[in-house]
């Protein structure tokens, strides 16, 4: 049986700022005490929109990894690594790119959103087709049993898990597959195990696909079974036999979507962003200088919190008692916008506190991360190589 297990990772965009922080990082530091995780810089993947100028990625990497530190995760507790380190990734990728349909590429909604969203640059690569199918390689890899995205990505690890399916249904050959499945079907119960078998049956001999949705759903409402006997029973349904490669669960994570200085989303790109590590001095002024209501020309006209950026960072930010100071003092210019804004600058430096301090050993002794990061690829390669043994074996390329 394999071990639940947590994967995900980033591209190295360069510094990461506070929405980075509060839609995943703070997650990350989260789930690292209830599961095994592995977090990994997904450096090559900065290379499928930025394949003409990596000069930047290096730095990126390492500027990464100290944020990383600094939001709180903890190297004793995780696994930390670089995607290109472990060069199982680019291996599985190819094994599991000879019987991936292509028209499963060309569906990922995200595939056509980045060629528009990108259209300065010639995205017409194999590279970049291919991107979503090395996405699926880095979590299959590891087996891992849970995926934290947000609702936006749930495509790719329902891709990921037909793509599992797919490489299980292909090369499985277990010994005594059906006598365990049958095992495992007990195990639901005789109401389950009765519904179980009739579905399986619609879906085999009739190709009703909402039967086999339906006993995929029950399959995943049932508590008391080991991933292993889910994944058999998941085979069993479909006519597959061996579990090599684990499908993944989504685990949707708890994404703050934190506001920029302007009221949209906080990103690079925009301009909007304040930095995980950025100064005081700084923080402040972007703070004190950020957009308000238009309404307030002047300290005592009245203004509306909902039409103003800065009302949507109180609402991450702010206990009830200042929302409720916040509401009074701006309808009735009661306060002004730099005294509206204070505890907001407040809340971001001690927030910022922290993670300043965490950082320092880092950015004092570089050569910290860089042995946090072999020790890291160490372990992520030897699960990694144990996952390609399995994979060579089953397509006949173990040469033992």
């Amino acid at each position: 049986m394999y071990p639940d297990r947590v994967v995900s990772g980033m591209r190295p965009t360069g510094p990461l700022h506070l929405g980075h922080y509060h839609g995943a990082l703070k997650n990350w530091v989260k789930m690292q005490t209830e599961l095994p995780c592995l977090f990994f810089v997904a450096d090559w993947h900065a290379l499928t929109t930025n394949y003409d100028d990596p000069s930047i990625i290096e730095k990126n990497t390492w500027d990464m990894l100290v944020d990383w530190l600094a939001a709180g995760v903890d190297p004793s507790q995780a696994t930390l690594f670089i995607q290109s380190r472990v060069p199982e990734h680019a291996e599985l990728h190819l094994m599991l790119s000879m019987g991936t349909p292509l028209g499963w590429l060309e569906r990922v909604p995200t595939y056509k959103d980045q060629i528009e969203q990108l259209a300065h640059k010639d995205l017409t690569t194999y590279g970049f087709l291919g991107y979503p199918l090395l996405m699926a390689a880095d979590v299959l890899i590891y087996r891992a049993s849970q995926v934290p995205v947000g609702e936006d990505q749930i495509p790719h690890v329902e891709m990921t898990r037909e793509i599992a399916r797919r490489f299980n249904h292909l090369y499985g050959k277990e010994k005594g597959f059906e006598e365990k499945a049958q095992e495992a079907v007990k195990k639901l119960g005789s109401k389950r195990a009765k519904l179980y078998h009739e579905l399986r049956t619609e879906f085999q001999q009739e190709g009703k696909i909402e039967a086999l949705e339906q006993a995929k759903a029950m399959l995943d409402d049932t508590q008391n079974l080991s991933m292993v006997d889910r994944e058999r029973l998941f085979g069993y349904l479909e006519g597959s036999r061996k579990l090599i490669l684990v499908e993944p669960q989504v685990r949707l994570t708890e994404a703050s979507r934190l506001p920029g200085l302007d009221g949209r989303k906080m990103s690079k790109s925009y301009g909007n962003s304040i930095f995980l590590r950025e100064d005081k001095e700084s923080v402040t002024k972007k703070v004190r200088t950020m957009p308000t209501d238009p309404a307030r020309v002047r300290r005592t006209d009245p203004g509306d919190p909902e039409k103003c950026p800065v009302w949507q960072l109180h609402q991450v930010y702010s206990d009830q008692a200042t929302k409720d100071w916040v509401v009074k003092g701006c309808k009735s210019a009661g306060i002004g916008c730099l005294e509206c804004k204070q505890p907001v600058i407040d809340a971001i430096l001690r927030e910022q506190e922290p993670m300043h301090e965490r950082a320092q050993q880092y950015l004092d002794d570089p050569s910290l991360v860089r042995a946090i990061i072999a020790d890291g690829c160490d372990k992520a390669r030897k699960l990694a190589q144990e996952t390609m043994r399995d994979v060579r074996e089953a397509m006949g390329l173990g040469y033992t």
